[in-house]
């Protein structure tokens, strides 16, 4: 999958991507990232790529010149290139956003640094995402964010094919609890159940977890997740238990 990146500042994504899962990815031709500085489609001597606002305001605003500019080069190569545009105006990312971008064969992203860019850059884009309802000095970090989250779903970058399928949103839930050696730390032991061998027993508990944790920490997120009739049942088993304990 392939991965191109317009910036102002390239240098920020030189260490990111160098380790970890995603770098192995890199190395073994799973997932290409290409970062594009900016100033190589601006033009005259002082490759200007933001300017003042028409009608006066504080700060500078990226011209669309060499956006348009960069796309149409880079598109020559990557002809289907989805392109998205960072901005906290945009709809906010999460896992599913992830699962379909992970499908597409390549993505250009468009990092706006400044008081913002250009509005005519909008019509050049795909679509317009943000990490959340706050304000970054640029958007790098989040185009940083969203690359790790849709590269380690392409397949082979993870390794083990099935690691990705019990992540917390994956389907809607949070990730159950995780345990590893010693059994008991601190006085705190490992849960027994997973310690006994049985698969069935262990399954249970973890999706039982799930619901528990998704119920506690974040409610909403049941509104719209994928629940089987048995996850119902637990969940109102759960709620159930809750509300005896409450009320003792």
């Amino acid at each position: 999958m392939f991965f191109d990146v317009l910036t102002l500042f390239p240098a920020m994504f030189e260490s990111p991507f160098a380790d970890s899962i995603i770098g192995k990815g890199i190395e073994r031709g799973l997932v290409e990232i290409t970062v594009h500085h900016l100033r190589d489609w601006a033009e005259g001597k002082h490759k200007v790529t933001d300017d003042v606002p028409y009608g006066g305001g504080e700060g500078m605003v990226l011209k669309p010149e060499p956006v348009a500019k960069a796309l149409r080069d880079i598109k020559a190569r990557r002809a289907r290139a989805r392109v998205l545009l960072m901005t906290p105006q945009g709809r906010p990312f999460c896992q599913e956003h992830a699962r379909q971008l992970a499908g597409e064969e390549s993505l250009i992203f468009i990092c706006g640094r400044y008081e913002g860019f250009d509005e005519r850059i909008r019509s050049m884009v795909d679509d317009e995402l943000s990490l959340g309802d706050f304000v970054l000095t640029g958007g790098e970090l989040a185009a940083m964010t969203m690359i790790d989250a849709v590269a380690r779903l392409v397949p082979g970058v993870l390794g083990n094919r099935d690691s990705a399928q019990s992540d917390s949103y994956s389907d809607g839930l949070l990730e159950y609890p995780q345990y590893t050696r010693p059994a008991e730390f601190d006085g705190m032991q490992v849960p027994e159940v997973l310690l006994s061998g049985n698969h069935g027993a262990i399954a249970r508990w973890r999706r039982r977890q799930q619901l528990l944790r998704t119920w506690q920490r974040r409610p909403d997120l049941l509104e719209s997740a994928r629940l089987s009739e048995e996850d119902r049942r637990l969940l109102a088993e759960l709620q159930r238990d809750a509300e005896k304990d409450a009320g003792r």
